[in-house]
């Protein structure tokens, strides 16, 4: 019997997206699915619209908001799969994607090896997404994974894996302490149990990117810098976990300095504790700086002052994208439910 693959989708907030991402997961030509929506207490129409593709391969659960690993966590108990397929909420599988990744499983014939996939990053238009290869899409070991990841400031997204029961079980539920980078520290995990990844080169993920990368703005609460703390920790911990070298430890100084400026000056405790850890791993972390176009900024008005007005600068730019994307989105389906042959009638969306 062919396997069967459960698609969780978790859910909060997502009305303008989750009919469509609904919509690719049941597109998926890989017959044998189940699919799971986890409703996490949606204040928009999020769950009434879920509700209209409730059906024998469409499960919906709700319950009260506790946050995206919750609710993954609570899609895992329920799915039934051979495999799992996670897919975000407002991102969307190519129809083929699940059937060629599970035909390279069953290629390799190790439960414990990991697949991986293509994603592109898309607005409005996915027929706009852009696919730019990175040092991670090819196949690789747990170490060199992850050594590529941490030491140049790289990431998979997370649809991009199909990941087998067996892996699945191995590495554990999703770590509800974390509010952000929940994700990254979930397949590092998975990763540390895997045999090795298997990119799947012509199966694609659209990731949709739904507003400035939240991160680096302005709004960084106690609770989501502490999270990408802890989550940072476990990072090099898994890394140092696997080989004792040179090249590990210069992978996690690396990433600790990739990061070191969202707690800098902001939480001045965090970032002694990432210093320490620097220094554990036999190196020192350095004052970020801002780049060129804010130096003169920061010489008048302090390193602070310079990184806000870099961050208002990349949101403005952000919108002023998002907003030209969607417009344009519009244009396009407006000329395709009024064009020749519509009669003037719009189709129903």
């Amino acid at each position: 019997m062919k396997p069967l693959v459960s698609i969780l989708i978790p859910a909060y907030n997502a009305q303008p997206w989750i009919a469509d991402t609904i919509r690719s997961a049941l597109a998926q030509i890989w017959q044998r699915k189940e699919i799971i929506v986890v409703d996490d207490g949606s204040r928009d129409r999020t769950l009434s619209i879920a509700r209209q593709f409730a059906s024998k391969d469409v499960s919906l659960i709700t319950q009260e908001n506790q946050g995206a690993s919750a609710a993954r966590n609570r899609a895992l108990e329920l799915c039934q799969g051979d495999y799992i397929q996670w897919l975000d909420a407002d991102d969307l599988l190519a129809p083929d994607k699940i059937a060629k990744q599970v035909k390279a499983a069953q290629e390799c014939h190790d439960k414990r090896t990991l697949l991986s996939s293509g994603w592109g990053h898309f607005m409005y238009r996915p027929s706009r997404a852009h696919f730019l290869p990175t040092p991670l899409w090819c196949d690789l070991s747990p170490v060199d994974w992850l050594l590529r990841k941490m030491g140049q400031n790289l990431h998979m997204q997370t649809a991009t894996w199909l990941v087998s029961r067996e892996l699945t079980q191995a590495a554990g539920p999703w770590d509800s302490r974390l509010s952000l980078d929940d994700d990254g520290e979930y397949f590092c995990r998975v990763i540390l149990a895997s045999d090795g990844i298997r990119f799947v080169s012509d199966a694609k993920v659209f990731y949709r990117q739904v507003g400035f990368d939240r991160v680096s703005s302005t709004d960084r609460s106690d609770k989501k810098l502490e999270s990408q703390f802890l989550s940072m920790q476990l990072h090099v911990g898994y890394l140092c976990s696997l080989e004792e070298s040179e090249r590990v430890r210069a992978a996690c100084r690396a990433y600790l300095q990739t990061w070191f400026g969202y707690f800098f000056q902001e939480r001045l405790d965090l970032a002694q504790e990432l210093e320490r850890l620097a220094a554990i791993l036999g190196g020192r972390l350095e004052a970020p700086r801002s780049s060129w176009k804010y130096v003169w900024i920061e010489k008048l008005f302090g390193w602070t002052v310079a990184k806000q007005v870099c961050q208002h600068w990349n949101q403005c730019k952000s919108l002023i994208m998002r907003s030209w994307d969607k417009a344009l989105f519009r244009l396009e389906r407006q000329h395709l439910t009024t064009g020749p042959g519509t009669c003037g009638r719009k189709s129903a969306v």
